[in-house]
């Protein structure tokens, strides 16, 4: 019997991975999605992230318990990219909100999505 040995040699190998985030204008926009929101629960201000895949008219708004807006934070076309916006706990008319539970609401042609907010003071 004869035994056969072979060995390889392998070179090292480099591997160089980029992360992209999110606010990334150079990334394509794969879909129409709202995003969370930070902080969450918040006291002063939050930060609602968004994306819009191909331009639309989008409205996203801030809404109580009883399903009432409580506060319209974006009302205007948008062109395909990634959007946030700041909401301060505010109403409509410039006073602050009491502390509870909110829905943050997104509608960008025939996407539409609400999530849970909560202010904290």
């Amino acid at each position: 019997a004869v035994l056969c040995s072979d060995s390889y040699v392998m070179d090292p190998v480099t591997v160089q991975i980029t992360a992209t985030s999110n606010d990334d204008p150079s990334s394509p926009v794969l879909t129409t999605a709202l995003g969370s929101v930070y902080p969450n629960p918040f006291r002063a201000q939050t930060v609602i992230n968004y994306s819009i895949k191909d331009g639309s008219p989008v409205t996203l708004g801030i809404y109580n318990v009883k399903g009432q807006l409580v506060r319209a934070l974006v009302n205007a076309p948008k062109a395909s990219g990634f959007y946030s916006v700041t909401w301060d706990g505010r109403a409509d008319n410039g006073l602050p909100v009491s502390s509870g539970i909110y829905f943050y609401k997104m509608n960008a042609g025939k996407y539409s999505s609400t999530r849970k907010v909560i202010m904290m003071k």
